[in-house]
């Protein structure tokens, strides 16, 4: 079952979610934070966040600014407002009685994740899958357009079968952001999924987050997936392995440090 929410933005226009709700006994609240332009029914987004729901882990996912069901333009967000806009998602959790104990971020959401971690208030464990160290990663896919964008202040940009427009705030807050201080900072619980054979997001930058994080931190390989999780069970694979890891930090009525860990060190 759903539930589906609507939530203002920061910048103002209305963002579109949907809750996951857990099935059976309910182990605790989560919140899935998509990729680049992906949106909250890309594979990686619903697939995971339906199989944590199975798993009694009830899951908000939503459409960032301008994406699927939400309003406004894709190009007036930033790194920064979807930041933001993940503490707006977490805030609307709390109202509804539902707060956050669990935060999942994908690609360039799981660095929004490691960036909005700090200031979700309540939050137990932080999971990243496929998420690049360096905001700034995602240059390469509008490095084509990058010069009239700057140049221009803004620029059409076709990407994944749409045009976006890619306007020159954008650029420079994404060139502005950094990660790596508060990743280092972080006191929560960390799991880095990540592929080996990952073509996006290579998975050193899986070695940099681990190496900046403060223990308890957890790596897993997940290997054959490619970075968008679309190969069948990939998805369902990884939230198996967060669901488990997250037990013993989500589930009240176990005791810390009684439940699943896995500690490893990832190459890169």
């Amino acid at each position: 079952m759903i539930e589906k929410v609507r939530f203002q933005s920061t910048v103002g226009p209305e963002l579109a979610g949907v809750i996951d709700l857990p099935e059976g006994e309910v182990r605790g609240w989560g919140l899935f934070v998509h990729g680049f332009t992906l949106g909250k029914d890309s594979p990686a987004a619903s697939r995971v966040s339906k199989q944590l729901a199975r798993e009694g882990i009830g899951m908000l996912r939503y459409d960032n600014l301008g994406i699927g069901e939400s309003d406004g333009d894709w190009g007036d967000g930033s790194f920064t407002i979807k930041v933001q806009d993940t503490l707006r998602a977490a805030a609307l959790m709390a109202e509804r009685g539902t707060p956050v104990d669990l935060l999942v971020g994908h690609s360039w959401g799981g660095a929004a994740a490691l960036a909005a971690a700090a200031e979700v208030t309540g939050v137990r464990a932080l999971a990243t899958i496929g998420a690049p160290v360096d905001p700034s990663h995602v240059e390469h896919q509008y490095d084509t357009v990058m010069d009239r964008v700057l140049s221009e202040g803004a620029h059409e940009w076709f990407v994944g079968g749409r045009t976006l427009v890619l306007k020159r705030a954008f650029v420079e807050d994404v060139h502005r952001a950094q990660l790596r201080d508060g990743i280092g900072e972080l006191n929560l619980p960390l799991l880095v999924l990540h592929s080996p054979a990952d073509a996006t997001v290579d998975i050193a930058n899986a070695g940099e987050i681990f190496r900046e994080a403060r223990h308890p931190r957890s790596f897993v390989a997940l290997e054959g997936a490619d970075h968008l999780l679309t190969a069948r069970g990939q998805a369902q694979r990884a939230a198996h392995i967060i669901s488990a890891w997250a037990d013993q930090y989500v589930n009240a009525s176990r005791p810390a440090g009684k439940g699943f860990h896995m500690v490893d060190s990832p190459a890169g």
